[in-house]
């Protein structure tokens, strides 16, 4: 191990002790939603493998945090999800850490789940799961489309979960959508005004929302629209005739439709078009 990689061990473990000092000066009984995602890093660490050529890769795409926090435990909820979710979220740590460790990341999601009680196998309150999926497949190039001097103009109905506003409309541009209408970083320095501001101490499944959770943007000809999901904990889905059609992170985004809903973690905004500026 190189003197770089020796300093950021020493650095992890000195963290590392003063978490646990912190946990047991205060007495907690359990690890610490920060001490939990140290355990997380550590495990995806070891997990690299070297290919040769002083290569290395991590073997997996997603992350899975499991966490004992029955619905009825609010506050422990939103401390964890305050720690994964940032900034930086728990996919950025994890991605920071690979990268450091001299493991390229290009594509990596990070998730927690909530379970009622400890699953088999589970030596903690919480259990860490690594998993390699396969990427949703590209979908079929869009028709060109029309040139236009109007922009379609999409309306946002919030249809589960409580937000600032009940119906949104807007006229083109980018359209960022999340928890909290203005996101802050640890110098409380804005960092993303949401458009769609679901409310912080709103019901349950706000909670269920990023601050950071999807974007949607209009296509060119100012006739269609597409959604993104910006790397959320809970994913971004959209709810079109029964079906359920996964946003992925990144890539060429989805395109949206008259009807369909856009799921948020659990919470859901219904989509309408009408062609007035």
């Amino acid at each position: 191990m190189d003197i770089a990689g020796k300093a950021r061990k020493l650095e992890r473990r000195i963290t590392r002790t003063v978490d646990a000092a912190v946990t047991e000066l205060i007495g907690g009984s359990e690890p610490a939603p920060l001490e939990v995602v140290h355990e997380v890093l550590d495990r995806a660490e070891q997990h690299i493998q070297d290919i040769g050529r002083g290569r290395r890769v991590f073997p997996f795409n997603r992350v899975i945090l499991h966490v004992v926090a029955p619905p009825g435990q609010k506050e422990k909820r939103a401390r964890f999800a305050s720690v994964v979710e940032g900034p930086p979220s728990l996919c950025e740590r994890l991605t920071e850490r690979l990268r450091s460790a001299g493991c390229p990341v290009t594509d990596l999601r990070a998730d927690v789940v909530y379970s009622r009680q400890r699953g088999a196998g589970w030596e903690r309150d919480f259990h860490v799961e690594f998993d390699r999926v396969a990427h949703a497949p590209e979908a079929p190039p869009a028709p060109p489309e029309p040139v236009s001097g109007e922009v379609k103009r999409i309306k946002l109905a919030v249809v589960k979960g409580t937000a600032d506003q009940r119906v949104y409309a807007f006229s083109g541009g980018r359209i960022d959508i999340g928890r909290r209408s203005e996101v802050l970083d640890k110098r409380q320095q804005l960092v993303r005004t949401n458009h769609v501001a679901f409310l912080e101490d709103g019901a349950e499944v706000n909670g269920s929302v990023s601050r950071r959770h999807a974007h949607i943007e209009v296509g060119a000809g100012g006739q269609t629209y597409r959604v993104w999901d910006d790397k959320s904990v809970h994913g971004t889905n959209i709810i079109r005739n029964g079906r359920t059609i996964k946003v992925p992170p990144g890539a060429r985004g989805t395109r949206l439709e008259p009807g369909d809903e856009i799921a948020l973690g659990h919470a859901r905004l219904r989509v309408t078009f009408d062609s007035k500026k």
